[in-house]
C-alpha cells in the first residue's frame, strides 16, 4: 500500500533527479505535483487548458484514460472540482485506474492547491 504515504512521497521526490521521479511514477503510479512546471504545464492545476490535464494523466501512464478527461472537456479548474464519486462514475472509467487516479493525482492535486492557495 503504497499510496498511504503519498504525502511524504511528494516532499522527498521533490529532491530527486527527474530521472528517478519518472522510474517511479511508473512503479507506483502516483506523480510528484511540483513537476508540473518541468512538464510544460503551468504549475497551479487551476490554471491547466484541457490538454494540460490529458498531458498530465498521459505522462503519469493513463494513457488510454487521459482520453476520457479530453472527451469530458475536463480543465484545470474542473479537476479541482472532482469529487471521487465524479472520477469513479462521471468519466466511464475502469473502477482499477479510477481510485489510483483520484487516490494518487486528483485528491493529492486538490490537497496541493488549497495549501498554496491558503498561504
Amino acid at each position: 500500500m503504497e499510496g498511504r504515504g503519498e504525502f511524504a512521497e511528494v516532499k522527498e521526490s521533490a529532491l530527486l533527479p527527474m530521472l528517478t521521479v519518472d522510474m517511479e511514477n511508473k512503479e507506483n503510479g502516483s506523480l510528484d505535483v511540483k513537476n508540473s512546471v518541468e512538464n510544460g504545464r503551468p504549475p497551479d492545476p487551476a490554471d491547466w487548458a484541457v490538454i494540460d490535464v490529458v498531458n498530465y494523466f498521459r505522462t503519469a501512464g493513463f494513457e488510454e484514460q487521459a482520453n476520457a478527461f479530453q472527451e469530458q472537456e475536463i480543465d484545470g479548474k474542473s479537476l479541482l472540482l472532482m469529487t471521487r464519486n465524479d472520477v469513479l462514475t462521471g468519466l466511464s472509467l475502469k473502477l482499477g485506474p479510477a481510485l489510483k487516479i483520484y487516490e494518487y493525482h486528483v485528491k493529492p492535486l486538490q490537497t496541493q492547491h488549497l495549501k498554496n492557495n491558503s498561504l
